[in-house]
């Protein structure tokens, strides 16, 4: 067993999936090392999740990633529940982006590896054991390899490895909350032909079918009353075909099956999103039914929201106790999601006994404040972040990305933050020691001067302080109260300054 020593790896981080490579991107933007560990050999040809939300769309533009994923389809149309609602919301990008999960996989491993990530697939963790100590201490990790059993050391872990976390199984981490009761089935077939639909009630079940655009048809079905099973491997195909047949009356077993998958209803969440020095991330940290992508979006913004502070603290510049803002943060947004997700699960595999609360909600849907509620949960715009006092409108929120006139002319939110630093927003007509700030930061923070005119996102402050993640940290005009804020995100000031 040899322990690989040729590298000074500051992060591991376990699973190649969306959030793992998202992850290690925002973490090497940060200046940390990172190695990635997939248990398979290749990339995953399953596309489970298809949806990408308005808020992660908006962190993608933030790292240039829009123009590599091209021009995806935009639905407008969204659900809550199978209750049909618009999800239109204010911003950019509004609606559904209907992403397969194997593109975005393929866009988030090109950035990650040309920002130099270490994916090394085929390394199957088996063991992990942390080392405590005040300054350097560390994980060891041991993996399966296709060169036999091997050993890496770390300063951090992320388990970014699924609803069925290996990383989360050894470190014995308390996983509260329910297991499945009820389950959909899932399945790719090629050469069926059957309509279209969307979430439709018949007397036995729930039947959904979707075209997509290669001739292969996703079906998913739920007979009502029919409880989840516990697998160990995809359903048959014929279990699918039977139970389609039960709900639907029609008989898809002609077809050829591309992709077979159950999912139920599930909804566990770690107790701690921290435990020393292995942290957890999208659904290692949270197990829910993936009701309208919401899932994966989740994970996403979880990796947007640690990458740039573990990368900090890895890299000495900030305490430890700046990992703790993640899980103070992340937990709260994951509870809340979960929450939504099992009353969706009630109204979405319920019988007959919810059609009444689906006629109410749906009634409450078209009355407007309440789809505007929802929309905003749905596609993550209302996050709000417990980031200190204040009343200003943005604090702990995202800064929409807009477009901000300088003195050297207009300059959109997004490009500024592509390089995964944090922004300090000054009115020109500020005072000299909050611009001065920005030069004292300047290794870890772009300064950029506003003009009064079209300085919105200012509001009554002269400064705004904007975290890598896009969400506002400060916002005010005391530059005691500023420096105390930069210095408690971002470490301390430039050593040649």
């Amino acid at each position: 067993m040899a322990t690989d020593t040729s590298r000074a790896t500051r992060v591991i981080v376990v699973g190649a999936g969306p959030v793992g490579l998202f992850l290690a991107g925002e973490l090497l933007l940060g200046g940390a090392d990172v190695v990635v560990l997939e248990r398979l050999r290749t990339p995953t040809a399953e596309s489970r999740a298809s949806t990408l939300h308005a808020r992660t769309v908006e962190l993608f533009d933030s790292r240039g990633l829009l123009d590599a994923l091209g021009d995806p389809p935009r639905e407008p149309r969204g659900h809550f529940g199978g209750v049909p609602m618009d999800l239109t919301v204010p911003g950019p990008y509004s609606g559904q982006w209907k992403v397969p999960q194997t593109r975005t996989e393929e866009l988030l491993q090109d950035w990650a590896g040309a920002l130099g990530a270490d994916v090394r697939r085929g390394w199957e963790v088996r063991e992990l054991t942390q080392h405590d100590g005040p300054e350097d201490g560390y994980v060891e990790v041991t993996a399966d390899t296709p060169d036999g059993i091997r050993r890496l050391r770390a300063a951090y872990v992320v388990a970014c490895d699924g609803e069925d976390s290996t990383v989360r199984r050894l470190t014995g981490a308390a996983f509260p909350g329910t297991p499945a009761g009820r389950e959909l089935l899932r399945a790719d077939i090629a050469g069926i032909d059957i309509p279209n639909r969307r979430f439709e009630r018949r007397e036995h079940g729930l039947a959904i079918a979707a075209r997509m655009p290669d001739g292969v048809t996703r079906v998913m079905v739920h007979a009502f009353g029919r409880p989840a099973r516990r697998r160990t491997a995809p359903p048959d195909f014929a279990e699918v075909v039977d139970v389609w047949r039960q709900v639907t009356g029609e008989d898809i077993g002609g077809g050829r099956p591309v992709w077979l998958n159950a999912f139920g209803d599930a909804n566990q969440q770690l107790e701690r999103y921290r435990h020393g020095r292995v942290l957890f991330a999208g659904d290692a940290a949270h197990r829910q039914m993936p009701s309208g992508g919401q899932a994966l979006n989740l994970g996403l913004q979880d990796a947007a929201n640690l990458g740039w502070k573990l990368a900090a603290v890895a890299g000495g510049r900030v305490s430890e106790g700046l990992l703790d803002t993640y899980h103070d943060e992340r937990h709260e947004v994951g509870r809340r999601v979960l929450a939504n997700i099992r009353a969706q699960a009630l109204l979405l595999l319920g019988g007959p006994e919810v059609e009444a609360a689906r006629t109410v909600l749906g009634e409450l849907i078209a009355a407007g404040p309440t789809r505007d509620h929802l929309a905003a949960m749905i596609t993550g715009l209302d996050i709000r972040y417990p980031v200190g006092g204040g009343t200003h409108p943005l604090l702990g929120a995202r800064l929409p990305l807009g477009t901000l006139s300088t003195p050297d002319g207009p300059v959109g939110v997004a490009e500024l933050l592509r390089d995964g630093r944090g922004l300090l927003l000054v009115a020109d007509s500020a005072r000299a020691e909050l611009r001065w700030l920005g030069k004292v930061w300047s290794h870890r923070v772009t300064s950029v001067a506003v003009r009064p005119d079209t300085a919105g996102p200012l509001h009554d402050a002269e400064a705004l302080l904007v975290r890598p993640d896009g969400h506002v940290a400060w916002a005010g005009t005391d530059p005691w109260a500023a420096t105390a804020a930069i210095r408690h995100w971002f470490g301390r000031p430039d050593p040649g300054l």
